[in-house]
């Protein structure tokens, strides 16, 4: 693509979304709702002023990589340990319900039964975008509730991304065991790795140049994206590789300052995500599913915070914590988005069984999104009582 049609994109999104969150603003509507709707607008479905949302979206996966390299920086590995081992009972178990639930809802309104698994298995995961992103940065090193929530949504990921791999290897019939144990044993692996070079090589670097600001802050950027490239080519993801270059190195001295000098980068990238996700949404498909869809919807923005209410109260969290958390993850996520336009591809679904999962999903994230920035305190909240950055 031209450069000139890279900053004419660019231009549509940033100052639309000035534009547009004005709007919401003044309407006391969350900021997240005017990103998808000017993707919604100026995507193919809209005004077709974005021909081709997948460049936005390639770059918005950019954000989501800072997002979890900053949040891992505020954790202190030990406590990622133990909350892990903690919230390992309630991901398993809400997410074989979840799954059974979709499954059973799919079925009963006329989808075939691997569609209705695929229905089912999109709906076990919560965003990690929205989870995280309305989270106070500032204060989740002092959270419970932060915890609790990274380590729900990383072992989703973990699981998302089995799952990932299980629908390719089922649609070519070639791979074996083998790939899908691959993640497994990848994990341990890489988080060995980023601990010995952390330990042996990055420290001694950020203490002898740590002086020089420029030089940290390229290291960090560097840290980041090589250890999920690293994370990608082992069979994981970005995501996970860029949150375990954040935890290797969260407890070095400058931690704090890597943080607050990458979250307008973060940022950044993070309003180009939203946006792409309204930009790649076929309006036109609407017809034939939004009243299946807003069923799915209505389970994962209902349901799914009662189940994890219950959940957390049985492991002993408090009542107000369990009640923050289970509504903070009421929604579906951009892993069911992924796992609809996968299995879409790979024709193990059909075009509306897809739709019917990302058009669920968008909704799931605008109705969850508001509910939370008018109830929690988030960086993005309307009231002056809860905003927290």
């Amino acid at each position: 693509m031209e450069s000139e049609s890279i900053i004419f994109t660019l231009f549509l999104i940033f100052s639309g979304a000035a534009l547009i969150a004005t709007l919401a603003l003044s309407l006391r509507q969350s900021l997240i709702i005017a990103y998808i709707a000017l993707g919604l607008l100026i995507g193919p479905s809209g005004f077709a002023l974005v021909r081709d949302p997948t460049l936005i979206q390639s770059i918005s996966g950019i954000g989501i990589m800072f997002l979890l390299f900053l949040l891992g920086l505020n954790l202190n590995p030990r406590d990622l340990f133990r909350t892990a081992a903690e919230t390992s009972l309630v991901t398993g178990v809400s997410s074989l319900v979840l799954l059974i639930l979709g499954f059973v809802y799919a079925r009963l309104i006329g989808f075939a039964e691997l569609e209705s698994v695929v229905i089912g298995a999109a709906l076990m995961f919560s965003s990690t975008i929205i989870g995280l992103k309305l989270i106070p940065t500032t204060i989740l090193h002092h959270q419970h509730t932060g915890e609790i929530i990274i380590s729900i949504l990383l072992l989703q990921d973990i699981i998302a991304i089995l799952l990932l791999l299980a629908l390719e290897s089922y649609s070519q019939l070639s791979a074996g065991w083998g790939d899908m144990l691959l993640p497994l044993l990848a994990l341990p692996a890489l988080v060995l790795a980023a601990y010995l070079v952390e330990r042996f090589i990055l420290i001694r670097l950020i203490q002898a140049f740590d002086r020089i600001q420029e030089y940290i802050f390229l290291l960090a950027i560097g840290w980041c994206l090589g250890i999920a490239e690293a994370a990608e080519w082992l069979g994981l993801s970005y995501e996970i590789g860029a949150f375990i270059a954040g935890v290797s190195i969260a407890r070095s001295p400058i931690a704090l300052f890597i943080a607050e000098n990458l979250k307008q980068l973060r940022d950044f990238f993070l309003i180009i995500f939203f946006v792409s996700l309204g930009a790649n949404f076929d309006l036109s498909v609407l017809q034939q599913i939004w009243v299946s869809a807003v069923g799915l919807m209505l389970i994962a923005i209902l349901i799914k915070p009662l189940l994890y209410r219950g959940l957390l109260r049985f492991s002993k969290e408090s009542s107000g914590r369990s009640s923050e958390v289970a509504v903070r993850l009421g929604q579906m996520s951009e892993f069911s988005l992924l796992l609809a336009v996968l299995a879409t591809e790979l024709q193990v679904i059909s075009r509306e069984a897809g739709y019917l999962i990302q058009f669920a999903t968008l909704m799931s994230f605008i109705i969850s999104s508001s509910f939370v920035v008018m109830k929690y305190p988030t960086p993005i909240a309307l009231s002056d009582r809860l905003r927290r950055d």
